[in-house]
């Protein structure tokens, strides 16, 4: 049968007698499903009279370059069942492109928009067309120019959308098996967050045919570079295919992150190679579930961001594509006043209602569909407050969270919220149930806070904050995952500690800019956030990176004056991400201060602004092998990723407390110093009993100057120095090697605060005393002291301003008993390593 003529007015489809021939034996079951003699269909919507299943054999069409003249046969489908309309329809098979089109009542004022003239896309489609094509066409209701309603009471459009809609295709899910997946505990997890195309597309290496894709986001360039950094999953912005905001295609824009979202199981196409993409569909799906199998192979997982949400339908008067014609009653939440209007709890014009079976079930099949057929490892839910919904008020034993815990794919796999949403109560960290994890935003502020907004406060003589949030932030939020209520009693894991995401300011911007830059988004700076708790150390802009140098000798003094403490305050930030209890996750390029121009919020922009730029400058080089070697050093030693919450007590036992928190005399800090803005030199010693390893001493200074600080007592009075955040590179760390900026006649040196540091006479004097240390012995010890990378206690060592060390702890390795033999005997043996 073929596509009729477009009509000027009212609705030409009537339905089709050319009825299924077997009813589907699963019905329940939605979607299209192979089956021995041909495919099966099914779809909900309870409130239609009739639906049919429009089969469609695309061709050339000479009067549109872009659009596609369509072969239509329509079949009128069995129902409903339970409000599920559905057949078997012999003969087809995989490559099959189909749309759905709906017959019902046309009653906007009760939420109801039918209209046969709007083919509809199978929100159970494994795989579509193409994006659909924003036009009048699209819209239930009549519009104008503008795309707005045409009339104050909206009328039934009687033009045909198939020309401009995206269609379903059937394909074959299983076409070959996806590797195992690697199964990593909460605990050896390190999550790298990455957008596909931004990550690869301009990365040396990758085929130019590659970058910027699935298949280039598998190509070992990509897979070797994640391995060498220490990640072991890659979490990546929404895939599901999307279909950006009416403004934005206005503008000539796209929604680049991909939080539009038109199909809950169809991968995006314009990710995928443009080879697969010619070949259809079926390659597109065929790629990503390559890719998936070739970073399972290489040990790491894939987690997908999802946006369950909302969809890209837009609100009240927005596009009929899929679930608005199916059964927007079932699939939305509605204000049912007067006039009716759909319930915004998320920013975005809609917000999917998970009161109803339908939407629940949705997103459930969505998900067991992408771990179990995709190969997909997690998920971390966008907005997740909105899935716990009943309407207005969060619920911890939401049916969408009894489903995940108890469906035997899902419970499986890493379930990580956004917790939070625009609605009522909307801020929900700490508060979702076991199996979930929690992008934990106060980790995030206090981070931000402690080593940046403080740091500002402090240059311009203003208040600071004592070390409570950031102490209670670094030992894993005990006061959001831990509870006397068994599901909410998650464990460290489930913070999932972040200093930058997606959404705000890059690593390197947070130290570069104090306000946002978003001009290239053409919302005239209005869109993002302006609460960032950044700091541009005094001058605003970008000056570390090489092609924005002027030749102003003032531009160039700014650069060799503001550099050093930017560096050293990113430093600070990854190794307190380094040594927090919790789940670390980072920002793609954030491992090289990847910068995007201080815009915090570019979902709009497709350009270079937003791709990650891979040619590094010296200092980003050096800040890459710093971040290496800090996961490296996590990896390596459980004492820095503890997978319980510290009691402050010995445990199993041990002589040592499990935690416990020092000032900079080596003092135990008093309940008083913790909310103390003075009190911002603080030392954390971490046991590493509990896990066989050896005992952590963190020591901060969070003072705009050079502080003395004693050890304190502890199993060992002698501390391997491991990493200090004024080290430009944790390989390289003499006094005599530049930090280079890669500014011409401009070569930083950095302050060696270990070896060479001539510690104070009379501390030396004691010490020598103490362990017996007599002219003649042979053994100068200032000289032993000032070259070892240790620090002892009963020894004072000077601390830059805003910086931090991290220390291991070094016993001796046959105890003789006597404490001043073992410490000089430790002593001997660092020395001579």
């Amino acid at each position: 049968m073929t596509k009729k003529p477009q009509p000027e007015e009212g609705p030409t489809f009537t339905p089709t007698e050319d009825f299924a021939p077997e009813p589907k034996l699963d019905p329940h079951r939605l979607g299209a499903h192979l089956t021995d003699s041909g495919v099966a269909f099914s779809v909900y919507a309870r409130q239609a009279t009739a639906v049919e299943l429009c089969l469609l054999s695309p061709q050339d069409d000479p009067d549109d370059p872009d659009g596609v003249l369509y072969e239509e046969r329509r079949i009128r489908l069995l129902g409903p069942f339970r409000g599920i309309w559905h057949g078997n329809i012999p003969g087809i098979r995989p490559g099959q492109i189909y749309g759905y089109r709906c017959y019902g009542p046309w009653d906007p004022n009760a939420g109801l928009f039918y209209n046969p003239q709007k083919i509809l896309l199978d929100p159970y489609a494994k795989a579509i067309t193409k994006s659909p094509r924003l036009t009048p066409r699209l819209y239930a209701h009549q519009v104008n120019d503008k795309l707005e309603p045409a009339t104050r009471e909206l009328k039934l459009d009687p033009l045909d959308s198939l020309p401009d809609a995206a269609l379903g295709v059937v394909v074959n899910t299983q076409s070959f098996p996806v590797s195992d997946k690697p199964r990593r505990s909460w605990r050896d997890t390190v999550i790298y967050e990455a957008h596909v195309k931004g990550l690869t597309r301009t990365l040396p290496g990758i085929p130019p045919d590659l970058q910027g894709t699935y298949a280039g986001l598998a190509n070992p360039v990509t897979i070797q570079y994640l391995k060498d950094l220490g990640v072991t999953a890659i979490e990546l912005l929404p895939i599901h295919a999307k279909f950006s905001e009416p403004f934005l295609q206005d503008n000539g824009r796209t929604n680049y992150w991909g939080y539009s979202t038109l199909s809950y199981f169809a991968p995006e196409p314009s990710y995928a190679t443009e080879y697969a993409q010619r070949q259809g569909p079926q390659a597109v799906l065929d790629e990503v579930r390559g890719m998936v199998s070739l970073l399972h192979q290489a040990g790491i997982e894939v987690f997908l961001d999802v946006v369950y949400n909302h969809t890209a339908e837009g609100g009240t008067h927005g596009t009929s594509v899929s679930l608005r014609g199916l059964d927007p009653q079932r699939y939305y939440v509605w204000d049912h006043g007067s006039p009716n209007r759909m319930v915004d709890y998320t920013g975005c014009g809609n917000t999917v209602d998970f009161t109803s079976n339908e939407a629940v079930g949705l997103m459930l099949d969505s998900l067991r569909y992408w771990a179990g057929e995709v190969g997909i490892d997690g998920f971390r839910f966008d907005l997740g407050v909105t899935i716990g919904r009943n309407r207005e008020q969060f619920a911890v034993r939401h049916p969408s969270f009894v489903g995940m815990a108890t469906d035997p794919i899902l419970a499986g796999c890493k379930l990580i919220a956004e917790p939070w949403d625009m609605g009522p109560n909307g801020w929900q960290t700490g508060n979702f149930p076991s199996p979930f994890a929690d992008w934990n935003d106060r980790y995030r502020d206090a981070i931000r806070g402690f080593w940046l907004t403080d740091g500002a406060a402090q240059v311009h003589g203003r208040h600071a904050h004592g070390p409570h949030e950031l102490a209670t932030r670094i030992s894993g939020s005990a006061d959001f995952y831990s509870s006397i209520v068994p599901e909410l009693n998650r464990g460290p894991g489930a913070s999932i500690n972040f200093i930058a995401a997606h959404d705000g300011f890059t690593l390197a911007d947070l130290v570069t800019y104090n306000h946002k830059h978003n001009e290239a988004n053409g919302e005239n700076n209005h869109d993002g956030t302006n609460n960032n708790n950044s700091w541009n150390h005094e001058y605003e802009g970008h000056v570390l990176r090489g092609l924005q140098y002027s030749d102003d000798p003032k531009v160039l003094e700014e650069v060799v004056s503001i550099a050093p403490l930017r560096l050293r305050n990113l430093r600070n930030m990854w190794g307190t991400l380094a040594i927090s209890a919790g789940t670390p996750m980072f920002l793609a390029g954030d491992e090289f201060g990847n910068s995007q121009e201080g815009n915090n919020n570019a979902y709009c922009v497709d350009a270079p602004l937003s791709w990650l730029d891979w040619r590094w400058l010296p200092w980003q080089k050096a800040l890459h092998e710093t971040v290496q070697y800090l996961l490296r050093l996590r990896a390596d030693h459980p004492v820095m990723r503890p997978d319980s919450f510290a009691s402050g007590m010995p445990v199993q036992g041990d002589k040592l407390a499990d935690l416990s928190w020092y000032d900079r005399t080596g003092a135990a800090l008093t309940p008083g110093a913790w909310h103390d803005p003075r009190n911002r030199v603080v030392q954390m010693l971490r046991s590493g009993a509990p896990w066989g390893d050896v005992d952590l001493l963190v020591m901060i200074n969070g003072t705009m100057d050079q502080v003395e600080v004693n050890p304190p007592p502890a199993r060992s009075r002698v501390f391997r120095l491991v990493w200090d955040s004024t080290w430009p590179n944790p390989t390289n760390r003499s006094e005599e090697s530049p930090d280079s900026l890669g500014v011409p006649g401009y070569d930083l040196p950095f302050s060696a605060l270990t070896k060479g540091e001539k510690p104070p006479a009379e501390a030396v004097d004691r010490l020598a005393a103490e362990v017996g240390v007599t002219p003649g012995s042979g053994l100068r010890l200032a000289e032993v002291i000032s070259e070892l990378p240790v620090t002892v206690r009963g020894m004072t060592s000077k601390m830059e301003a805003m910086s931090m060390r991290i220390f291991f702890a070094e016993v001796p390795e046959n105890p003789s008993g006597n404490a001043k033999i073992d410490l000089l005997n430790v002593l001997k043996r660092v020395q001579g390593e």
